[in-house]
């Protein structure tokens, strides 16, 4: 049997990264994803910077984010109500499930919005619970899962991404954790994440303000008088340098392999050499 492809239909969404190492590949890790689950656990995870790197990759590919927490039966309730917080005053306005395994509290929650034909992914780093929420979405152990060590740090235990058809006909993806990963082509999630900072920014003196030292900068004012919290300012400035670093390394690139490609083909010709027609 063989099969004829007439048409590729385009692609709604898609998650990516710059690939790991030095270079400034972009490294596709799924497409057609209607909601990503960020999933970062209440005890050693939590970290509201890679929280909000995890939210400008996944919006920037026109992904909705659901933020997961888990592990909440190892902290107090006051302690699970400062990390909510924490959330909320970074000017995060994402959906929130709390989570316990253990207890099976709040599994209910990530259950309910399971819609079916609809495609969700798991992100976080390893050892976080992705693979063990799964497990009891699905109501058996399909999945292996690991202790987390005493430390904290996570253990590797899904090494693919697997898509897994739930019984309501909503569909998952399991990702490994993910030990780093660069932003590339974020413009559009940097927006949607600190929308709270870019709408400042139109009310600055300058059109061209860096909100680095520049008079009549609102977000500077912000900061000053605790509307934005410092933290989600720097984080701002770091996610929107790599961002145009590497997008502008990436433009290079290009352009290297352009020229090169025209430099193949011009000595080609002046070899007398070219392709035999058929």
């Amino acid at each position: 049997m063989f099969g004829i492809i007439h048409d590729v239909i385009p692609r709604k969404s898609v998650l990516g990264r710059k690939a790991a190492g030095d270079g400034v590949e972009y490294q596709m890790i799924a497409s057609n994803v209607d909601v990503a689950l960020i999933v970062q656990s209440c005890h050693f995870d939590f970290n509201i910077n890679r929280l909000e790197r995890y939210l400008v990759m996944v919006r920037s590919g026109h992904i909705h984010p659901v933020i997961v927490l888990t592990k909440t039966d190892l902290v107090e309730p006051e302690t699970l109500q400062q990390l909510v917080e924490k959330i909320r005053s970074a000017g995060i306005n994402a959906q929130v499930i709390a989570l316990s395994s253990v207890t099976g509290e709040g599994v209910n929650d990530v259950r309910d919005i399971l819609q079916p034909g609809k495609t969700y992914c798991l992100l976080g780093s390893s050892g976080v619970g992705k693979s063990t929420l799964i497990n009891q979405l699905i109501g058996c152990n399909i999945l292996e899962t690991k202790v987390v060590s005493g430390t904290g740090e996570g253990r590797h235990t899904t090494v693919r991404r697997e898509l897994i058809m739930l019984d309501n006909g909503a569909m998952l993806i399991d990702n490994p954790g993910m030990r780093e990963f660069g932003i590339l082509r974020a413009e559009e999630g940097m927006g949607d994440s600190f929308a709270d900072i870019y709408t400042l920014a139109s009310e600055c003196r300058y059109g061209d303000c860096s909100h680095s030292n520049e008079p009549g900068c609102a977000v500077l004012s912000a900061i000053e008088d605790g509307t934005i919290h410092p933290s989600h300012y720097q984080n701002f400035l770091k996610l929107r340098r790599e961002s145009e670093f590497h997008d502008l390394s990436c433009l290079e690139k290009r352009k290297k392999d352009k020229a090169f490609g025209r430099f193949v083909k011009s000595v080609k010709n002046d070899l007398g050499i070219t392709r035999k027609k058929r």
